[in-house]
């Protein structure tokens, strides 16, 4: 659960778990649901006993695996992570729940991702502590019901209407709704991430990276990666004109928006008239899935305020329209 010693080598991957916060303290922003989880992890502390099954939901990127995390670091429990892609066929789920030690939490990223077959057989493991398992078919078949040590499964989901009502029920612990940042905590972070990984940039730096990362700590953190690593190649400071460059490289403008945000603006504005447009005949116009429209594209622009869902279809909104007549990925907010 700890970050890797500093004096070794950092890849990707332990770069990012460098990253993550590993105490609430260092956990910035989500106040209220820290607090809410703290309750019903010391409450169960004094019981003696493993809190109730938690479910975290919300955009990409705002935390939901590192509160898990933190729910095992606080607990003095192992953790186990897996994701609903990847628990296929009831023998998964079986493997991984009756190979659980003790007082485990088991962290399903992605939880809206399980067939209702697997939500059905998570039932009685979340409410009694058993799993049915059924041995054979036709008249010959039995069901063999398996014991599993106590465990919280903590679910993170993008889609949290994508999971059944029963199964959203089974989290008594609570449901709690991620949002996106405010401007001071992403500065915060920033600040954070940039002394972990050896950098001191100025404040104007960090404001910048800051309102750049679409309200997100993990663009905030891949932002101040790509910038540092532009500054390094280039050999020169970090300072608002390398950011710059850096950025009109990357086709990231002020407010975080890629190149992608502006192609989807720009075609509902040019193609469609500015809307509706159907989300069918926007996702055939631009090349995409309906699903990467819905869960990559729109949500930050719903944010923006740059377009609205009506029940019509897409429209892009006066804010959109402004933006696209005074869209410059160089210029600067700071």
């Amino acid at each position: 659960m700890s970050s890797p010693p500093r004096d070794l080598p950092l890849t990707p991957t332990t770069l990012d778990a460098a990253l993550r916060p590993d105490t609430w303290d260092a956990y910035v922003g989500q106040k209220q649901i820290k607090a809410s989880v703290r309750i019903a992890i010391d409450a169960a502390k004094k019981r003696g006993s493993m809190p109730e099954h938690i479910l975290f939901y919300g955009p990409p990127g705002v935390g939901k695996t590192t509160l898990a995390y933190l729910v095992a670091a606080t607990l003095e429990s192992p953790l186990k992570t897996t994701s609903g892609v990847a628990i296929e066929r009831a023998g998964d789920l079986a493997a991984i729940l009756t190979n659980l030690e003790p007082n485990t939490v088991l962290f399903i990223d992605e939880i809206h991702r399980l067939s209702h077959k697997i939500e059905e057989l998570l039932y009685p493991a979340l409410e009694s502590g058993h799993l049915d398992i059924i041995l054979g078919k036709g008249p010959s078949a039995r069901t063999v019901e398996l014991s599993l040590p106590p465990f919280t499964l903590v679910g993170a989901t993008t889609r949290v209407a994508d999971l059944s009502g029963p199964l959203r029920s089974r989290f008594g612990g609570g449901t709690y709704q991620l949002d996106f940042y405010d401007d001071d905590e992403l500065r915060a972070i920033v600040r954070r991430s940039a002394s972990l990984i050896g950098l001191t940039p100025p404040d104007e730096v960090i404001n910048y990276v800051a309102l750049r990362s679409r309200a997100t700590p993990r663009i905030a953190n891949a932002l101040l990666k790509r910038v540092r690593d532009f500054s390094e190649v280039h050999e020169r400071p970090l300072s608002i004109a390398v950011c710059d460059e850096a950025c009109e490289l990357f086709g990231i403008d002020r407010l975080g928006l890629t190149k992608d945000d502006r192609r989807y603006l720009t075609t509902l504005l040019e193609s469609f008239r500015g809307g509706p447009a159907g989300i069918r005949a926007l996702a055939a116009s631009l090349h995409e899935d309906i699903d990467t429209i819905e869960h990559v594209y729109e949500p930050y622009l719903l944010r923006l305020g740059f377009i609205e869902r009506t029940p019509q279809g897409r429209t892009i909104t006066t804010k959109g329209r402004s933006y696209l007549g005074n869209s410059s990925p160089t210029a600067s907010l700071v």
